[in-house]
């Protein structure tokens, strides 16, 4: 039961699916925040005239939430680095336990072919 998990966990797609879907969220967050800290309020704050909106430099950073949007990135950016360890590590388990494997493999195969063929001319000879 424990082995059909492991292989189940270390199979390439279900590894691809779960950080493709915490990527996905994360940058999910970076879009929100863009939205709902940037924009928004660039357009929808009362305090912003007409006059500060066409001089940018003007503009005052009352209800634009910069901080947010910073903090959202910088999420994003650990999240990618953290996952990427991750990644390599279960890349690192996979080509372990392959390895494994094929030693297991060798050591059952037993004699090779060529090496059945000398034994079996060698008994020929004898008779």
């Amino acid at each position: 039961m424990l082995k059909e998990l492991k292989d189940f966990l270390l199979r390439g797609n279900v590894v691809d699916l779960a950080v493709a879907v915490i990527i996905g969220a994360a940058f999910g967050q970076i879009i929100t925040s863009l939205v709902e800290d940037v924009l928004t309020p660039l357009f929808l704050n009362p305090a912003l005239k007409a006059a500060q909106v066409e001089k940018i430099a003007d503009l005052s950073w009352n209800g634009i939430a910069y901080g947010n949007f910073l903090s959202a990135i910088i999420n994003f950016l650990i999240i990618g680095t953290v996952l990427f360890f991750v990644v390599k590590a279960v890349e690192k388990a996979q080509a372990f336990g392959a390895k494994n494997a094929e030693e297991e493999e060798e050591e059952e195969a037993g004699p090779s072919e060529v090496e059945l063929l000398q034994d079996i001319k060698a008994l020929l000879e004898k008779k």
